[in-house]
């Protein structure tokens, strides 16, 4: 089984919210590597594998409240796991940070997580992203505008 807090990461501010635990970790062959994303803090899992909504919401709820009471806006969410409990722990971050949070975003094709920056209550269609890099920013930048324009006309 991966232990994901014993991986440390060198800025001691930020943490991962690993929302459910990645299928197959309790048998110790997990169906995907998240240890990418240890390079935006320490992970840090708030349930296990597999949590079902549907069977106890509250204990879910509470669970998440309990462990997402210290998430601050320079933490990030790893969603993964099943989308209604994705949508309680975004709720349940945006209630604390008052709609602004970051989340890791993978890419497929450059197989790496990008960070996104959510602010629910910003003035018109704005779409945040804070690259890593600095090279790709200006295409990412043309990207985003282009979306931006389609999405105001």
């Amino acid at each position: 089984m991966v232990d994901y807090d014993k991986i440390k990461h060198t800025d001691k501010q930020s943490i991962v919210y690993v929302i459910q635990d990645i299928p197959g970790t309790k048998v110790g062959t997990p169906k995907i590597n998240i240890i990418g994303a240890t390079q935006f803090g320490n992970l840090r899992v708030l349930l296990p594998e597999n949590s079902q909504i549907i069977l106890s919401p509250n204990y879910v709820i509470t669970t998440l409240r309990q462990k997402l009471k210290e998430y601050t806006i320079r933490d990030y969410l790893l969603l993964t796991g099943d989308p209604a409990i994705i949508g309680v722990a975004c709720s349940i971050v945006s209630d604390i940070t008052n709609g602004k949070y970051n989340l890791l975003k993978w890419d497929k094709q450059e197989r790496k997580y990008y960070p996104v920056e959510i602010n629910l209550y910003s003035k018109g269609w704005h779409i945040y992203y804070k690259p890593i890099y600095k090279k790709p920013r200006k295409l990412w930048q043309l990207i985003l505008k282009k979306i931006e324009c389609n999405l105001l006309s």
